[in-house]
């Protein structure tokens, strides 16, 4: 039977010397090898286990809950976030009520890049909605995140390097494993319809979608939030609120420039 992961969070309820290698000394007696281990919030650590069959983890469990010095916090098959929490040595932030968005600060572009490239190493359709103000580095983290999933990025609309609007591909770029980037404000502000006919043609591709200003992309078109597979809101400092007045004082929707941000 191949071997298979699973993911093992704690608190620490009396920290005292030797606690992780205890746990570490039940998971060899058990056969249980230890992937990777790392502090992963204040209190918390976790750990990503190879198991040959789930009596041994069954066995754990019963164990570790006998245990005072600890409390069991998750023991499941690792999902996307248990992993890159074990790899950054801290959970990614997500919304309470809306279980599709994830919060990320400026600090945290490493996870977040690491994150996305997760995503875009997936097959299919998948549709990425990104939030934040100008100049955060929504982009450059998109960029990076396709470096690091080894996919080719095309900017079907963008203010990165200069303004580019396009209307239409070569036949490569049709690919499914590209990663096409909109940016939500310029296809809607400043794009004609040739522009809108090719946006709803890569829509339809089964491949990867990151648009930038999801909210603006949704007021202006068919497309709805309930269309996005995840929401990602980049801040320079927690609690920092994403508003487009920056934007419309520098008189974006007027037509007369972009003011010299880079969105």
């Amino acid at each position: 039977m191949d071997r298979k992961e699973w993911y093992l969070e704690y608190e620490i309820q009396i920290n005292r010397p030797g606690l992780l290698g205890d746990i570490s000394s039940l998971l060899g007696m058990l056969s249980i090898n230890i992937i990777s281990i790392n502090g992963v919030d204040d209190g918390r650590r976790g750990l990503l286990l190879l198991v040959k069959n789930e009596e041994q983890i069954e066995r754990l469990d019963s164990i570790l809950a006998t245990m005072e010095t600890i409390k069991v916090t998750k023991l499941r098959e690792p999902k996307l976030r248990d992993k890159l929490a074990v790899r950054h040595g801290r959970y990614i932030q997500r919304d309470a009520d809306d279980k599709k968005t994830f919060r990320f600060i400026r600090d945290e572009l490493g996870l977040l890049v690491d994150f996305m490239a997760e995503l875009f190493k997936q097959e299919g359709h998948k549709l990425i909605g990104i939030r934040g103000m100008p100049r955060v580095g929504k982009t450059e983290s998109v960029v990076a995140a396709s470096v690091c999933a080894n996919k080719k990025w095309l900017f079907v609309s963008s203010t990165l390097l200069k303004q580019t609007i396009r209307n239409q591909l070569i036949k490569d770029e049709y690919s499914s494993d590209n990663i096409f980037i909109l940016d939500g404000i310029v296809s809607t502000q400043r794009a004609d319809e040739r522009h809108w006919q090719l946006v709803r043609e890569i829509m339809r591709l089964s491949a990867v979608k990151v648009i930038e200003h999801p909210d603006v992309f949704v007021q202006n078109t068919e497309y709805s939030l309930e269309d996005f597979d995840y929401i990602i809101e980049l801040r320079d400092i927690p609690n920092q609120e994403i508003t487009y007045e920056v934007i419309e004082n520098n008189n974006f929707f007027s037509g007369s420039g972009f003011g010299g941000f880079d969105y």
